[in-house]
């Protein structure tokens, strides 16, 4: 992209010849190429109520005062103050040749001075300067419907969209990239411009779910991070490692970002068909027949199988990440379902399923291993798992609350169990004893007096005395197993 006009591009203009007072390294590093917004000529000892920043500002001198060179000092001062660029003093009009105490006032305060010659009008000056202006606006202009035609053409190339943000990346000459909804880079131009920091970022925005655009200073270079897709239904990012883009920039990756989303939806009906498909597939397998699914699909996941249900507000990005995937990576079903998103993979390629969570913040139960024959019980078992798991993935067979006891635990449950156990626990916080918590420790070591007084610390009579005392308490005969089955289910129902 070409440059906007600066005081170097104006100095280098020989029709006016000006010339810079001083040598260009004394001043600060960029003080001939920054941007400069316009030229103005003044000769008010205080014009800066007058200008704006980024200015260049030509003068005669006419307010300066013979032998003030305090004044100058303080005229200097005002301008850099005030944000302008550089002066511009026409010499032979009103003194002959630069002051010295401008010249030295300019150096102290590293502001750029030139000099106007006799024979160069100011309004040639500003001329100069605005035909530049809109010189450079007709080639932004040029450039951008040049960039809009050959992204156009990209589109219609092989894998449309990924061509587009290519021939955008040669256009803007910096690295851009494109992140799916599960927030994985998924193509970039050149190669390995990412970083963890703009990652991140694009996972923060699609996490929030709201259409928004982000400068991201990752470091050497600010990043511009542009969301595609509707608010509450994001498809992805496009990153660019540009954190400044002008209108005509802005326009054309607006229109980028426009045809992003348009290949998505298309991508999205011939997904939607094939959703519907597999929905009637997932209501054949939780008949415990996979016939019709391998017919139709050719191959299913071997087995053995776990069988996980996902859910969350994210569980496209879930399905957009499988399909990402490249050709080797685990064979996987999927199928969406009132309960949440149904996937069945080989026992093997289950370790996938923590990734998955990870990136795309969604909460998974895991069955235990199963045949496709008892595949409506997976299908429970990952319900089970799902509904006691907290966040990330919560698996069937490793869960302590899979028990049969943990599965009665209902708050009704609950309730009798804290109420059997009252008048027990009433005993011991008035009389300080420990008649509960002597009967769990009984009751774990199969009610063998011996290794259970052992780990209370007291004499087994001592025990012996206070399983009788919470028996009388309880009303419960506790030499036949099923009280003591029973007081057991009431101890873990009720807890601690």
């Amino acid at each position: 992209m070409d440059q906007d006009p600066t005081l170097r591009t104006l100095l280098g203009r020989r029709d006016l010849h000006l010339r810079l007072v001083g040598d260009e390294s004394a001043l600060p590093a960029g003080s001939l190429d920054h941007p400069l917004r316009w030229v103005h000529n003044s000769d008010l000892t205080d014009p800066t109520p007058f200008l704006t920043d980024d200015l260049a500002l030509l003068t005669t001198g006419t307010q300066f005062a013979d032998d003030d060179a305090a004044g100058v000092r303080a005229y200097v001062h005002r301008l850099v103050d005030r944000g302008v660029v550089a002066l511009g003093f026409g010499t032979e009009v009103h003194r002959s040749g630069i002051p010295a105490d401008l010249a030295h006032a300019c150096a102290q305060a590293s502001l750029p001075l030139f000099e106007v010659p006799y024979g160069t009008p100011f309004l040639a000056v500003a001329r100069a300067h605005a035909e530049a202006i809109a010189a450079q606006a007709y080639a932004r202009r040029t450039w951008a419907l040049e960039t809009q035609r050959a992204l156009s053409v990209a589109a219609l190339r092989p894998h449309g969209l990924e061509s587009t943000l290519t021939e955008l990346s040669r256009r803007l000459g910096c690295w851009v990239g494109m992140y799916d909804a599960a927030g994985q880079l998924v193509h970039e131009h050149p190669e390995g411009g990412s970083s963890p920091v703009v990652d991140e970022a694009a996972a923060d925005l699609l996490a929030r779910g709201g259409s928004a655009n982000r400068v991201v200073d990752a470091g050497e270079a600010a990043h511009t991070l542009l969301t595609v897709g509707r608010a509450g239904h994001l498809r992805g990012i496009v990153a660019i490692a540009s954190g400044t883009l002008d209108p005509e920039t802005r326009a054309v990756v607006t229109s980028v970002i426009a045809m992003a989303g348009l290949s998505l939806e298309q991508s999205e009906q011939l997904a939607r068909s094939r959703r519907r498909l597999h929905r009637q597939l997932l209501a054949s397998l939780l008949t415990d027949d996979p016939t019709l699914a391998r017919r139709v699909l050719g191959a299913l996941p071997p087995a053995p199988v776990v069988v996980a249900v996902a859910a969350g507000q994210r569980q496209g990005a879930v399905v957009e990440w499988w399909e990402r995937q490249p050709a080797d990576a685990p064979a996987a079903f999927l199928a969406e379902s009132e309960d949440g998103l149904v996937m069945c993979l080989a026992v093997g390629d289950a370790g996938v399923l923590d990734e998955l969570a990870a990136r795309t913040d969604v909460r998974i139960g895991v069955s235990a291993p199963e045949e496709y024959s008892a595949f409506s019980r997976a299908h429970a078992q990952a319900l089970t798992a799902l509904r006691r798991s907290g966040d990330g993935v919560a698996r069937y067979a490793d869960s302590a609350e899979s028990s049969v006891l943990a599965a009665f635990a209902t708050d009704e449950a609950r309730l009798i169990a804290e109420s059997r156990l009252a008048p027990l626990r009433q005993h011991d916080a008035h009389e300080g004893s420990e008649l509960e918590r002597s009967l769990r420790v009984w009751l774990e070591h199969d009610t063998r007096l011996e290794p259970a007084a052992a780990a209370l610390g007291v004499h087994r009579h001592t025990l012996r005395t206070r399983i009788a005392q919470a028996a009388m308490i309880l009303d419960a005969d506790l030499t036949s197993f099923p009280a003591r089955a029973e007081l057991w289910a009431t101890l873990r129902t009720a807890g601690d």
